[in-house]
C-alpha cells in the first residue's frame, strides 16, 4: 500500500517525492487510529517508538550526468557522547516520549555535526579566492563601543529619501567564524606546514625551504620555518606551532626513517583539577614559562627561582579550594639551539644574530628596505634569515643513498581532545648522496668514477642492503646497480664493450640545484633489454661542453 519498505528503484524514487513525511519515532505510539494528521501506526508501534527498524533512503540531485562520467557525493557520519542523562531514559518509551526528550542531550552531537561540517567546508577559509570567506560573527571583548551611524539623501526623488545605516565599532573585538565559502575543502585539523612546502623562485628557479649540502661522507641539511612558524591552525586561529624533527633513512618507508634531532620550544601544560574528585583535565593550550611565573609566582613575572615543574600530580599548585593544577612539559623542552650555551639539541640557527623582520613576505620587505638594507633580514636566495636552521650528519656512507626531511609539529587542541599532529616524514623528503656537490666536484675538478668497480655477482649487495632497499619483492636481476658519481648535471653516460660496441646509453640531464644531479645508475641491463654478462667494459661520460672522461669496469657475474 505504498507504507512499507519500497521495494525496487521506482518505488524508492516515489517515496522520495510523494511529499509525505515520516513519523516523529519516539511519539509514534501516541499516535490513535483517529488521528487527524498522521496516518494510523502499524501494529509494531511499540517497538518502533524504543528504535526499532530506522531505515534511511536518500536523494541528491537533480544533476545532469554523461555516460563515463562519475559524480563525488559526500556523507558524514556523525556520534555524540553522553546523549542520555540516565540509564532509565529508554523507560520513559514507548508512553511517555516528552520526559524521554528531556533526558537527552543534543549537545555532543550537535557539535560533532558542527565539526563535521566544518572539515568539509573550513569556516574563514575562501577556498577559491574570490575574496567571500564565509559567515562570521564580530565578538565584543572590551567595554568600549561606539555606535556610528551613516546618513545618506537621496535628492533625486520627493520628498528625498534619507537612508541611516547604523554599526557598532569595538576597541576590542575578534572574530567568529560560522560557516566557510561554499566550496569544499576536506580538511581537517592539520599540523603546521612542513618546511618542504615552502618554496620560493630566485635566479628564475624554485627552491624549496628544505635544502640539502652534501659533501664526502656529510650533508648538511637546511630549512626555513616562516611558514611553519606563523601559519594559524585553521580552526582554533592560533599559532600552534611547537618544533622541528629531522629525519635519515635509507629508503622511503616511513618505518626506515630514524629521528636525528629536534626542537621544541619551552611551554608547559596545565592540568586542571575537576572540582570534588581526583581528576585532572587539560582544557587549555601550553603556557610559556613567562607566562606561568606572571600568573603563579610569588615575585612575579621575574621570579627565576619559580618553576611549574616544581608541581607535579602528587604535590599540586593549590591556588583554592576550585583552583588546584600541576603542570607537565608539552613535548621535551629541547629549546636551547645548537648555537647558545647549555644547547639542548645539535639543531642551530644559520643566522642567530639576525632580527625578526616587521614583515614576513619577501617582496615586501625588499620594498620597505631596498638593498643593501634587505641583506639584514634576507638571505641573498630571499629566505628569511630569522627562520634559517641548519643541521649535518657526519659519519655517512658517500656511496648509498640517504632520504632526508624535516617534519614540523605543533601541540595539539587540548580544548578538543586533539593529541598533537606532525607532518609526514616521507612527503617532501630529499634523497642525496654523501658526496660532492655537482658545483664542489667541477670547482675541484674531481673526476667522475664508478662503484663497485669490480661488480661481483657473489658481492651479495642486495643481502647487505646496498640494492633493492623497498623492492625486494622484484626479482635480483632487476635490481643490481653500477653507480656514476661526481656527474655534471647535464651528460651522457655510454657503456662499450672493449670492441667498441655500445652496450648502454643513459642520458643525465638533472637540474644543478637537485642534490642528486651528482649521480645516476646503471641497471646493468643492455639497449637490448638484455642481462649484461661478465667482461671488462669502457665507459664515458660526455657533458654538453663536448668533454668526455674515460674509464673501465669490470663485471664479474
Amino acid at each position: 500500500g505504498g507504507t512499507g519498505t519500497p521495494i525496487g528503484d521506482r518505488n524508492k524514487y516515489h517515496v522520495l517525492t510523494n511529499g509525505e513525511f515520516d513519523y516523529d519515532q519516539p511519539r509514534i505510539a501516541t499516535i490513535g487510529p483517529l488521528d487527524s494528521i498522521w496516518l494510523q501506526p502499524p501494529s509494531t508501534k511499540d517497538t518502533l517508538a524504543k528504535g526499532l527498524d530506522t531505515r534511511y533512503v536518500l536523494s541528491f540531485g537533480p544533476f545532469d550526468i554523461e555516460p563515463g562520467q562519475t559524480l563525488p557525493l559526500t556523507l558524514a557520519y556523525v556520534g555524540g557522547v553522553d546523549f542520555h542523562s540516565s540509564a532509565d531514559n529508554l523507560n520513559n518509551l514507548p508512553n511517555n516520549p516528552d520526559a524521554w526528550y528531556e533526558g537527552v542531550n543534543f549537545d555532543s552531537l550537535g557539535a560533532k555535526a558542527t565539526w563535521a561540517e566544518w572539515v568539509y567546508d573550513n569556516p574563514g577559509v575562501d577556498t577559491d579566492s574570490d575574496g567571500y570567506a564565509g559567515e562570521f560573527t564580530y565578538c565584543w571583548l572590551s567595554g568600549d563601543s561606539v555606535l556610528n551611524c551613516d546618513i545618506s539623501v537621496d535628492s533625486t526623488v520627493t520628498p528625498p529619501d534619507t537612508t541611516v545605516n547604523c554599526h557598532w565599532d569595538y576597541d576590542v573585538a575578534d572574530t567568529t567564524w560560522r560557516k566557510g565559502d561554499g566550496v569544499p575543502d576536506f580538511r581537517g585539523a592539520s599540523p603546521p606546514p612542513s618546511p618542504s612546502t615552502y618554496t620560493l623562485v630566485a635566479g628564475g628557479k624554485h627552491i624549496k625551504g628544505l635544502r640539502v649540502e652534501p659533501t664526502v661522507g656529510k650533508i648538511r641539511v637546511i630549512w626555513n620555518g616562516v611558514l611553519s612558524e606563523n601559519t594559524e591552525d585553521v580552526f582554533s586561529r592560533e599559532h600552534d606551532f611547537e618544533g622541528y624533527r629531522v629525519w635519515i633513512a635509507r629508503d622511503d618507508r616511513r618505518a626506515s626513517y630514524s629521528l636525528a634531532s629536534s626542537y621544541d620550544i619551552e611551554d608547559f601544560n596545565r592540568y586542571e583539577n575537576v572540582k570534588n574528585t581526583s581528576d585532572y583535565k587539560l582544557l587549555l593550550s601550553p603556557f610559556s614559562l613567562r607566562e606561568l611565573r606572571c600568573l603563579y609566582a610569588p615575585e612575579g613575572c621575574d621570579d627565576q627561582t619559580w618553576h611549574p615543574l616544581t608541581y607535579t600530580r602528587n604535590n599540586p599548585l593549590v591556588i583554592s579550594a576550585d583552583s588546584i593544577y600541576y603542570f607537565e612539559p608539552q613535548d621535551f623542552n629541547r629549546s636551547i639551539l645548537g648555537n647558545y650555551v647549555g644547547s639542548q639539541t645539535d639543531i642551530r640557527k644559520v643566522y642567530p644574530n639576525a632580527p625578526r623582520p616587521p614583515v614576513l613576505n619577501t617582496d615586501s620587505i625588499r620594498i620597505l628596505y631596498p638593498y643593501p638594507e634587505d641583506t639584514v633580514y634576507l638571505t641573498p636566495e630571499g629566505f628569511v634569515k630569522a627562520y634559517e636552521y641548519e643541521y649535518t650528519f657526519e659519519d655517512l656512507l658517500p656511496t648509498v643513498p640517504y632520504w632526508i626531511n624535516v617534519t614540523a609539529f605543533d601541540y595539539g587542541s587540548p580544548s578538543s581532545g586533539l593529541a598533537a599532529l606532525e607532518t609526514s616524514v616521507t612527503v617532501g623528503s630529499i634523497t642525496t648522496y654523501a658526496l660532492e656537490s655537482t658545483d664542489a666536484a667541477a670547482a675541484n675538478n674531481s673526476k667522475v668514477f664508478v662503484y663497485p668497480n669490480p661488480y661481483r655477482l657473489d658481492g651479495a649487495y642486495r643481502d647487505l642492503g646496498f640494492e633493492a632497499r623497498g623492492e625486494l619483492d622484484r626479482p635480483e636481476d632487476r635490481t643490481r646497480a653500477i653507480h656514476f658519481a661526481n656527474l655534471p648535471p647535464a651528460c651522457t653516460i655510454r657503456i662499450y664493450t672493449l670492441d667498441g660496441d655500445l652496450v648502454r646509453e643513459i642520458d643525465h640531464n638533472v637540474d644543478s640545484a637537485d642534490p642528486s644531479a651528482n649521480h645516476d645508475i646503471w641497471d646493468m641491463i643492455t639497449r637490448n633489454s638484455q642481462l649484461v654478462v661478465s667482461g671488462l667494459y669502457y665507459w664515458t661520460v660526455e657533458d654538453d661542453s663536448g668533454k668526455t672522461q674515460i674509464g673501465k669496469l669490470v663485471v664479474i657475474m
